[in-house]
C-alpha cells in the first residue's frame, strides 16, 4: 500500500456517485482513485475522511495501488485501497496555474469527444484522460430546451481555435449556475472524459466515444 498525496481537482457526478481526480504533488501527475464498481466510481461511503466531503482544492492523503483498471483507455486509474484517507491541507487557484497546459487542443483533438481507437494507437503513458487549461473567455449556457426542464450548464472553450461547448459536471459550480451566479471569465478548468457512450440519434454502426466534459471550474478572479 502508498499513500499518495493529491490536490483535488475534480469530484463530479458520476451515476449517482462520483469521479474523483486530482494531481498528485510529488511528481505533478495525474491520479484518477478508483473503485472496483463497474465504471470505477466512488460512493461516498469509499470516502474514509471522517465526515469531510472532497473539495477542489483540497490536499488529501489517500492508500492507493500502483495500478488500477484501465477499460482499455485511461492512463491515471489507481484502484483505492482500504485504510483512513487524511485532509492535509489546501492549495490555491494560484498555486495550481502552474499546471495548466496552454497547448494546441484540448484532450487530444478539437472535437467535443475522443473515440477509444484514438487512445489506443498511443502509448499507455500518453492516453490522457485529464487535463487542466487555463482560460481567460469562459462563458457558460444553460442547454436545456424548456424553462421546466433541469438545467444543463456547458461551458465554451477554446480548442485550436474553434469554440468548443461541453457539458460541465463540477456539482459545486453548478449548484451556484442554477442560483444565478456568473463565474469569472479567468478560470482553470479541469477537463475530463466520459466512459464511452453513443448518442440515440447515431447511427447504430457508429461506435460509442468518449465524451469531453468539465469536471472541475476553480475561478482565478472574482467579477
Amino acid at each position: 500500500m502508498t499513500m499518495k498525496r493529491i490536490v483535488v481537482l475534480a469530484n463530479s457526478w458520476k451515476h449517482h456517485d462520483w469521479c474523483l481526480a486530482g494531481i498528485e504533488l510529488d511528481t505533478g501527475k495525474w491520479i484518477r482513485p478508483v473503485t472496483d464498481l463497474d465504471d470505477g466510481r466512488i460512493p461516498k461511503t469509499s470516502m474514509k475522511l471522517s465526515g469531510h466531503f472532497p473539495k477542489l482544492l483540497d490536499v488529501l492523503e489517500i492508500p492507493l495501488d500502483s495500478t488500477g483498471p484501465d477499460f482499455g483507455f485511461e492512463s491515471e486509474n489507481r484502484t483505492i485501497l482500504p485504510g483512513r484517507w487524511y485532509l492535509r491541507g489546501k492549495m490555491t487557484p494560484k498555486d495550481m496555474d502552474k499546471y495548466a497546459q496552454r497547448t494546441r487542443y484540448v484532450l487530444h483533438n478539437r472535437k467535443k469527444y475522443v473515440t477509444t481507437r484514438e487512445l489506443q494507437q498511443k502509448t499507455f503513458a500518453k492516453r490522457a484522460t485529464l487535463q487542466l487549461i487555463h482560460i481567460d473567455n469562459f462563458i457558460v449556457r444553460d442547454a436545456r430546451r424548456n424553462i421546466t426542464d433541469k438545467h444543463n450548464w456547458k461551458g465554451t472553450i477554446l480548442s485550436d481555435g474553434r469554440k468548443l461547448e461541453v457539458k460541465i459536471t463540477d456539482p459545486v459550480c453548478s449548484k451556484k449556475l442554477n442560483s444565478g451566479y456568473k463565474p469569472s471569465p479567468s478560470c482553470l478548468l479541469t477537463m475530463s472524459l466520459s466512459m464511452p457512450h453513443k448518442p440515440s440519434d447515431w447511427d447504430e454502426d457508429e461506435e460509442p466515444v468518449c465524451w469531453k466534459l468539465i469536471a472541475g471550474v476553480i475561478e482565478l478572479q472574482k467579477i
